[in-house]
């Protein structure tokens, strides 16, 4: 089987500048990417027989993006420049790559299966350098691993960062040279609404310095859906689990913090918007369980991502589980070090890479 190689690109300059050398580089990918988002909504869509809905989508894609604008300014005008230069209109590109927030405003509960990230942060009681950890697979619609790339900024202003995301898009789960890194799983409650979408999120957190800074931006974000938000530095790590209107934070202390798709703050679980996946309760205990003896390294945790004991339920999800979703990336990290080790696709089927900062 030949395995995935993750692509990168490299941009510099002002956030408009960053964004327009993103849209030149990968235009027809990000018209592809678009389209084929589109294509995953209308069958989502029709699944829930809400096929009236569709025409809705772009219009809340252009609320979330005002409000998007006025929380993050410069992540705006990075979005804008991706757009103009990959024409294609501003508010259907932020609806396309927020989709999960965007069409949870529109309609709940998803299938319990359709979105599959396992998240980790480990504890350097628990690491073989006495250093933290963290990292988690991203797993969505098989459909996106085409469009998986790893995009390395240097702009005028704010740290150097490394993203692995899609095409067209603002940071999904990365890290930038202060040592600040973030990451994401999805999770539904019955509270969206129009508001800031989970990537211009972890986009302004990522362009932080210091982990209270990052986690300001979470909190303060008029967030659009539910999602918890990891966030790792040298010295503290710690996850967010929020919906637009309550978050409950975990702090990492002597045990590992793992988070799956399903809520486990008490406040959420009380309006989560589906009943949590076998998958989901699977993917959580196993990661955990592997976690909990000492000496771990980058990579043990990327052995953990290519964990395939709970067969369809597994951490590591393939195309032919036939689920709804695949793993189209893998992403860990070690802050004090500044080490990044990614890779596209299934942790066993891509090729891994060390993504180094420039500075």
């Amino acid at each position: 089987m030949t395995r995935f190689e993750l692509a990168t690109l490299s941009v510099r300059g002002t956030p408009r500048d960053l964004g327009r050398a993103q849209g030149e580089a990968l235009r027809a990918p990000i018209a592809a990417f678009v389209a084929q988002r589109l294509d995953a909504l209308r069958v989502y869509l029709g699944e829930r027989g809400e096929s009236a809905r569709f025409d809705e989508f772009v219009a809340v894609g252009r609320r979330c993006l005002e409000i998007a604008h006025v929380f993050d300014p410069a992540g705006g005008a990075e979005h804008a420049g991706i757009a103009e230069a990959a024409h294609i209109a501003p508010e259907l590109l932020y609806a396309a790559t927020n989709m999960t927030d965007v069409r949870d405003v529109l309609v709940l509960p998803s299938a319990p299966d359709r979105e599959g990230c396992t998240s980790l942060l480990v504890p350097p009681t628990h690491t073989d350098n006495h250093q933290i950890i963290a990292g988690q697979t991203w797993d969505l619609n098989p459909t996106d691993l085409e469009f998986v790339v790893a995009v390395h900024r240097v702009p005028d202003e704010g740290p150097e960062t490394w993203s692995v995301t899609c095409v067209g898009a603002l940071s999904l789960m990365g890290m930038n040279d202060a040592g600040i890194a973030v990451g994401t799983t999805n999770i539904k409650t019955r509270a969206s609404r129009a508001g800031v979408g989970y990537l211009s999120i972890l986009h302004r957190a990522l362009n932080q310095r210091t982990i209270a800074a990052a986690e300001h931006s979470v909190r303060s974000a008029p967030r659009a859906a539910a999602h918890t938000y990891w966030l790792a530095s040298a010295e503290r790590a710690l996850e967010l689990e929020c919906d637009p209107e309550l978050v409950a934070p975990r702090e990492l202390l002597a045990e590992a913090v793992v988070q799956t798709n399903h809520c486990q703050a008490t406040a959420l679980l009380a309006r989560e918007g589906e009943t949590a996946s076998a998958s989901s309760h699977k993917r959580l205990e196993r990661a955990r369980r592997l976690l909990s003896q000492p000496g771990r390294s980058l990579a043990h945790i990327e052995a953990l991502f290519a964990d395939r004991s709970d067969g369809v339920d597994s951490i590591n999800r393939y195309t032919e589980d036939a689920q709804g979703t695949t793993t189209n990336a893998c992403f860990v990290c070690c802050p004090a070090t500044r080490e990044i080790h990614a890779c596209r696709g299934p942790a066993d089927r891509g090729i891994w890479r060390k993504l180094e900062f420039s500075s």
